[in-house]
């Protein structure tokens, strides 16, 4: 069992940055792979950017501005369209997934 926890969720404005973390406890040893992903209200989770062997994998729109960076989720140049809730992801060797409860991220215009 892992368990996960993000941080660092806040309410910036339009080009400002934020950095979020994701601890992770428990069977640690057994991550192979994290990553974050978003969601807002009525919509899907999708995925931000994630991270496997030493290999990162971004979407489209945040490619440029975000960077995975271990446990952290590094976000530059923030516009309103990235306000959601985003979470952590964790994969661990038996391909069980965790997720952590979320941190609120808000873009001002």
């Amino acid at each position: 069992q892992v368990q996960v926890v993000e941080s660092g969720g806040g309410l910036v404005q339009v080009g400002g940055s934020l950095r979020l973390s994701c601890a992770a406890s428990g069977s640690t040893r057994r991550i192979v792979a994290n990553g974050w992903y978003r969601q807002i209200p009525g919509k899907q989770r999708e995925l931000v950017a994630s991270r496997s062997g030493g290999s990162t994998n971004y979407a489209e729109s945040v490619k440029g501005r975000f960077t995975i960076d271990g446990m952290y989720l590094q976000m530059n140049n923030l516009t309103p369209d990235d306000t959601a809730v985003y979470y952590c992801n964790i994969r661990t060797a038996d391909w069980s997934s965790y997720w952590g409860q979320g941190t609120q991220v808000t873009v001002s215009s």
